[in-house]
């Protein structure tokens, strides 16, 4: 039981996060902070948190756990501005799609409070965000990842965790610089490509056709573009080493698929769609629960 999380940032991740643990019964109050009064207001309405602090001071007095939900390019300021009242027994934890950038900064931020900082990334997003778009169950069954800090106790980790899994989440660990390279390729090159396809069509004199024709394939592949784009800028920028690597070796494919294709090269096209539906094919039926 949690006496007291604060919660920095309410929208889809902060706001589920804070629902989830209210659900579970796993916390005694919930206070939240933000950019914007408005997404504050609304969270208290809805009853994603229990009260507004006014600053850091007021939110951090007997607080047990600080969640960090926005976007990772604003988290440096943040840090730095809740350092200053952070009491000895509080830990931080974030919600970054990005841990060495995340890291860098908290070790900015924090000094000699850094083992008080838990850094950790829940592969639970949605297409939507927003306080509105919030869910108690949005982690349920979904992954959650901790990139532990060499000064972070086994007791602090400890209880990050515990309060993913009150979340239902399936809690994992990753060296920070795997975590990088491993979501570069899974998560930050397909939102770029999601984002990059509606941009060239949007951009198009027949756009409009276009987009009045498309069905379920586009919708299906483009989904992840109504993500929120500040918080994709971010993630992008910040991993942007790994996931030019990613982008290169992608291009090439591409490339080896033009060549398939103005070749009129049947086998070889079928030889690589069958490959990747049997490799998805089987990804998807790793997600499946046995018995269901």
């Amino acid at each position: 039981m949690l006496k007291k999380v604060v919660v920095c940032g309410v929208g889809l991740i902060g706001g589920s996060f804070a629902l989830a643990l209210k659900a579970a019964g796993a916390v005694g109050e919930v206070v939240g902070l933000g950019r914007r009064q408005a997404s504050l207001v609304a969270a208290q309405q809805r009853g994603v948190i229990d009260r507004i602090a006014s600053d850091w001071a007021d939110a951090l007095q007997d607080a047990d756990l600080v969640f960090l939900a926005m976007p990772v390019g604003q988290m440096l300021p943040v840090m730095q501005a809740l350092a200053l009242h952070l009491p000895p027994d509080a830990i931080v934890t974030d919600g970054g799609s990005t841990k060495l950038d995340v890291a860098a900064a908290a070790r900015i931020a924090f000094g000699e409070k850094i083992a008080q900082f838990v850094p950790g990334h829940p592969i639970a997003g949605a297409e939507k965000s927003g306080v509105e778009a919030a869910q108690a169950n949005l982690f349920q069954d979904k992954r959650v990842v901790l990139t532990p800090l060499a000064e972070n106790s086994a007791a602090r980790v400890a209880l990050v965790q515990r309060a993913w899994e009150a979340c239902g989440a399936q809690v994992s660990q990753l060296d920070a610089a795997a975590h990088d390279q491993i979501f570069a390729a899974v998560s930050h090159l397909p939102h770029l490509l999601a984002f990059a396809l509606v941009h060239e069509f949007a951009q198009r004199t027949d756009a409009d056709q276009l987009f009045g024709f498309a069905a379920g394939g586009f919708r299906d592949f483009t989904r992840i573009a109504s993500s929120h784009p500040e918080m994709w800028r971010d993630i992008c920028l910040a991993n942007r080493a790994a996931l030019l690597v990613e982008l290169d070796a992608y291009m090439a494919e591409l490339m080896r698929t033009r060549s398939l294709l103005a070749g009129a090269d049947a086998p070889g096209l079928q030889a690589m769609f069958d490959t990747a539906r049997t490799r998805r094919d089987a990804w998807l039926d790793s997600l499946t629960p046995p018995g269901e």
